[in-house]
C-alpha cells in the first residue's frame, strides 16, 4: 500500500516494490550516498579517470581538476612559460631570462643573475650559475657575471689578463701602436713614451744636442762618418747607421752575405751573385738570371742577365758564363767554325790519324776512307 519510505539519496531513483536504490550517476552505495571511489566516476562508478599529474576527477563527469602547475584537458601539460599556480592563472615575477617553477612560481636564474626574481647581477668578483663561482681575472679586468670572460682593461692581455701587451703596442686589446723613438719606452696602457737620457719631445724624437754634437754639455762632436749615418746619440756619440752600413763610425759596408737595417738580414741570391747591401737585390753573376739568380741562362744566351746571344756553330755549346763555345768532335775555332787540319780528329782535334797509305782520316770519329787498292781499319792490307 506504499507504506514503505524510500531511503535513497543523491537524487537516486527508488524501486517501487523492493525500496532498491538506482544511483545517480557518480554515486554508489546501498541508499547511494557514496561518491565514486577515487579514480572512477560516471553510471555506476563504472568509468576510469583519465587525469594526470595529481589532478582530481569528477565523480560524475570525470572532468579533471588540475593540481597547481598544470593544465590541459587531462591535465597533462604543464603551465605555460610565464604563468604558475593553480589553474596556470598566476604571473610569474621572473626577469633577465629566469625560468619560474610551474608550481611555486619560484625563479632560477640563468648565470650572471641572482636575486628572488633574478633581478641583480652577480656581485664584482662572481659569476655563473647562482653567482657560485670566482672570477679570476688580474690587473682591473672585468669578468662576464655570465661567463667568466675576462675584458682586459688598456695595457692587458691574455685569458686572465696577467699578460703586459707586446713591446709596440699599448691601449685596449693591444691594438694601438706605439710612436716612440729612439729606443724610448713605450707605456703599455696609454702609449706614452719614456725617453732615453739626451732625448725629448712626445716621441722622444727631439736630440737635445745639436744635430753632429753629442754629452751632457753638448760640447762633442759626433765621429760618425755623417753620409752613412741615421744618428748619433746625443748623450753616448754612439752612430746608428743607414742600412747598408756598419761599423763603429758607419763607414764599413756590410759584410758579403748581409744588407739592410744594421746589416742584419741575410742576402737570398745564389750562384755566386752579389746582392745590394741595402735593398738586398740580387745582381747576378755572368751566365744566370732571376730575382734570386737561380736561374740559369736558356741555350743561345749567356753573360749578364743573359743578354748576349752565342755565336757558336756546328752545334757547338756556348758558355753561359762568357759565351765561349765548346766545339764537337772535328771542329775547333773560337766558333767552331774550323774542321780539324788533315790528320787531326776528334774532341779539340787533339788526336792523329792512324791512316796509311794515303787513306784519309774522318775528323769526326778518325774512321779511315782507304785510296784505291787499299783495305783495313787503317789501310794496311792490299
Amino acid at each position: 500500500h506504499c507504506s514503505s519510505r524510500c531511503q535513497c539519496q543523491n537524487e537516486a531513483l527508488c524501486n517501487p516494490i523492493t525500496g532498491a536504490c538506482i544511483c545517480s550517476p557518480g554515486y554508489r552505495g546501498w541508499r547511494c550516498e557514496s561518491h565514486c571511489d577515487e579514480g572512477t566516476y560516471g553510471n555506476g562508478c563504472q568509468q576510469k579517470c583519465q587525469c594526470q599529474n595529481g589532478a582530481t576527477c569528477h565523480h560524475v563527469t570525470g572532468e579533471c581538476k588540475c593540481s597547481p602547475g598544470y593544465t590541459g584537458a587531462f591535465c597533462e601539460c604543464l603551465c605555460p612559460p610565464g604563468k604558475h599556480g593553480q589553474q596556470c592563472e598566476e604571473r610569474c615575477p621572473c626577469q633577465n631570462g629566469g625560468v619560474c617553477h610551474h608550481v611555486t612560481g619560484d625563479c632560477s636564474c640563468p648565470a650572471g643573475w641572482t636575486g628572488s626574481v633574478c633581478g641583480q647581477p652577480c656581485p664584482e668578483g662572481r659569476f655563473g650559475l647562482n653567482c657560485s663561482q670566482e672570477c679570476q681575472c688580474h690587473n682591473n679586468g672585468l669578468c662576464l657575471s655570465t661567463t667568466g670572460q675576462c675584458l682586459c682593461s688598456p695595457g692587458y692581455m691574455g685569458d686572465r689578463c696577467q699578460e703586459e701587451c707586446p713591446v709596440g703596442t699599448y691601449g685596449s686589446g693591444c691594438s694601438q701602436t706605439c710612436r716612440c723613438e729612439n729606443n724610448s719606452k713605450c707605456s703599455h696602457t696609454s702609449g706614452r713614451c719614456l725617453c732615453e737620457q739626451g732625448f725629448t719631445g712626445e716621441r722622444c724624437d727631439i736630440r737635445l744636442c745639436p744635430e753632429g754634437r753629442y754629452s751632457l754639455q753638448c760640447d762633442r762632436k759626433c765621429p760618425c762618418h755623417s753620409p752613412n749615418t741615421r744618428s748619433c746619440h746625443p748623450m753616448s756619440g754612439e752612430c746608428t747607421c743607414q742600412p747598408g752600413w756598419a761599423g763603429l763610425y758607419c763607414n764599413e759596408t756590410c759584410t758579403p752575405g748581409f744588407y739592410g737595417k744594421s746589416c742584419s738580414e741575410v742576402c737570398q741570391c745564389q750562384n755566386g751573385a752579389d746582392c745590394h747591401s741595402v735593398s738586398g737585390e740580387c745582381i747576378c753573376a755572368p751566365g744566370f738570371m732571376g730575382p734570386r739568380c737561380s736561374v740559369a741562362c736558356p741555350a743561345g744566351k749567356f753573360g749578364a742577365n743573359c743578354s748576349s746571344s752565342c755565336k757558336c756553330q756546328n752545334k757547338a755549346e756556348c758558355s753561359p758564363a762568357d759565351g765561349s763555345c765548346f766545339c764537337k768532335p772535328g771542329w775547333h775555332g773560337v766558333d767552331c767554325g774550323i774542321r780539324c787540319p788533315s790528320g787531326t780528329w776528334g774532341l779539340g782535334c787533339n788526336l792523329t790519324c792512324n791512316c796509311a797509305n794515303g787513306g784519309a782520316c774522318s775528323a769526326l770519329d778518325g774512321r779511315c776512307s782507304c785510296a784505291p787498292g787499299w783495305r783495313g781499319d787503317r789501310c794496311q792490307l792490299r
